[in-house]
């Protein structure tokens, strides 16, 4: 199968090669007005990290550090969205609240304890991402309160993830701060999260 395939012409380097170093003005800088699909992170690209529902909080957070991410997607065994943990979710008071309130210590917390249910996640229609702007996409977020938020896509009668937008890598490509009030959220996950 691979004799199909000719190799590419190989050759030894000399002494002097040199490293091109990026050209700072020619790099293409984003802006709010960029196409929104810019800062999107294509999960037909890149593997998302994930997390299980009955795996340790503990666990969960040394995978995102060691994977340099802020989110991770809750799956159960076949694969199925359960919910997303995020980085404010296990920093936050949520565990600590909840290792109390269940008289367990803070190791003992599993990541189902404190997720974000699926039905809570905000997400959008990645048919619109294709046509919005990257202001638009940062609104969202300022309009929803969130650091994060999921693009769906519809094919052939089922729904699916097919991208993460995260305010902090948008922050990064714009080079500007992005404000995220989380008092946005509903008055029902408030109530919720009082309970």
């Amino acid at each position: 199968m691979l004799s199909s395939w000719k190799p590419l012409h190989r050759f030894h380097l000399t002494p002097g090669t040199t490293i091109d170093a990026p050209d700072e003005g020619a790099a293409r800088q984003v802006t709010l007005d960029s196409p929104a699909i810019e800062v999107m992170t294509d999960l037909e690209r890149v593997h998302p990290v994930t997390a299980r529902p009955d795996e340790s909080l503990v666990a969960a957070e040394a995978r995102m550090i060691r994977r340099g991410v802020r989110l991770l997607l809750v799956l159960d065994p076949a694969g199925t969205l359960l919910g997303i943990l995020t980085a404010n979710d296990i920093l936050g008071e949520k565990p600590l609240r909840f290792a109390h309130e269940n008289h367990l210590k803070r190791e003992e917390v599993l990541v189902r304890h404190v997720m974000t249910p699926f039905a809570r996640v905000d997400t959008v229609l990645f048919d619109e991402v294709v046509h919005a702007k990257v202001g638009n996409v940062v609104a969202t977020l300022q309009e929803c309160g969130r650091h994060h938020l999921l693009v769906a896509e519809q094919r052939d009668g089922r729904v699916s993830i097919r991208g993460i937008f995260s305010a902090t890598q948008i922050a990064r490509q714009l080079g500007m701060e992005i404000a995220i009030d989380p008092r946005a959220q509903t008055f029902a996950e408030i109530e919720s999260e009082l309970r």
